[in-house]
């Protein structure tokens, strides 16, 4: 089995459950691993794969819950910095129907510092990149470029989740989608919500928006559309692929399951074109991927929640 490097925030949610989704009435919250590469490495090591995170937390109490939180679930933790600036936190706020709604205090997961030796190990595997903050400025993006650029020379299996957050770039929306496009054109998968979908093309039509990013050089696209299920495309073949029926409590996490349960997939390949050229073993794929994002949305919280293969397997 291959390993998914995963690059990109390491955090605290502090989850305000069951208090309706206006974070200025609530008074209580619980404290939670997060960030979508970590919620990725760990979808993949939940299922028996090999995720490795790659980011950084601080020196102080909160760093060392995540840090021991990615290592109970499984997660490869050797490439994980810890330095003086305080942990990133995330503050979210859950409606009725699981909706989310966040406010970020940044920290340490700016600090991340490039490792030439870490692309020593890149060849014949996957890497990861989740853009949630890696597009921000400072350490992280130098290191988050670096590593897609050593992802290619390598000629890895390269996913991208722009992970579009409105309070990191409020007024600046332009901007993150001028970052986001080298990373669209040479990256094999593209995971995008519906919101993110049409940002980034600037398309209101999800046809029209797939086709925009095929022509960039994206080969796979996901479009995931909650209960409807996810829009698959590929080139000269394009597919809703349906959604696991279930009633979601917290949607925290449920776009990592889907896309760590779809790498840990693509991972046990032997070859990687089969994800390219099989459309049916694509679909199927993409159907257990839904199941995982289903899952995890039936808890509260973005790892705990993440599915085992035993759930996975489970009718």
């Amino acid at each position: 089995m291959k390993k998914v490097f995963c690059v990109g925030e390491l955090l605290i949610d502090f989850v305000a459950e069951k208090q309706g989704s206006d974070l200025s009435r609530a008074t209580e919250f619980t404290k939670k691993a997060g960030g979508a590469p970590a919620n990725v490495a760990c979808a993949i090591a939940k299922l028996g794969g090999k995720g490795v995170f790659v980011g950084s937390v601080g020196k102080d109490p909160f760093g060392s819950f995540l840090l021991d939180t990615l290592k109970k679930e499984g997660v490869d933790i050797s490439l994980t910095q810890v330095c003086d600036t305080f942990t990133t936190l995330a503050f979210v706020s859950l409606a009725e129907d699981g909706e989310r709604d966040f406010v970020f205090s940044r920290g340490a997961d700016k600090e991340l510092s490039y490792d030439p030796l870490v692309r020593k190990t890149f060849q014949g595997n996957l890497l990861h990149l989740g853009a949630a903050t890696a597009l921000l400025g400072g350490f992280l993006e130098k290191a988050y470029s670096k590593y897609f650029f050593d992802g290619l020379m390598k000629e890895m299996f390269i996913s991208f989740d722009p992970n579009f957050r409105v309070d990191l770039w409020k007024n600046n929306q332009q901007q993150f989608i001028k970052k986001c496009m080298p990373f669209i054109e040479k990256s094999h998968l593209c995971k995008f919500s519906l919101e993110e979908a049409q940002l980034l093309s600037g398309k209101t039509d999800l046809d029209e928006a797939c086709d925009f990013f095929h022509e960039m050089g994206a080969k796979i696209i996901t479009v995931t559309l909650g209960g409807k299920g996810t829009l698959l495309s590929v080139e000269n073949f394009r597919e809703i692929v349906p959604s696991t029926k279930v009633k979601p409590i917290d949607t925290t996490g449920a776009g990592d399951a889907f896309i760590g349960c779809l790498l840990y997939q693509i991972a046990n390949l032997d070859n990687f074109d089969k994800a390219l050229e099989d459309y049916q073993l694509l679909i199927k794929m993409v159907e257990t991927a839904n199941k995982a994002g289903a899952i995890t949305t039936t808890n509260y919280g973005a790892i705990p929640a993440l599915p085992t293969k035993a759930q996975l397997e489970t009718p």
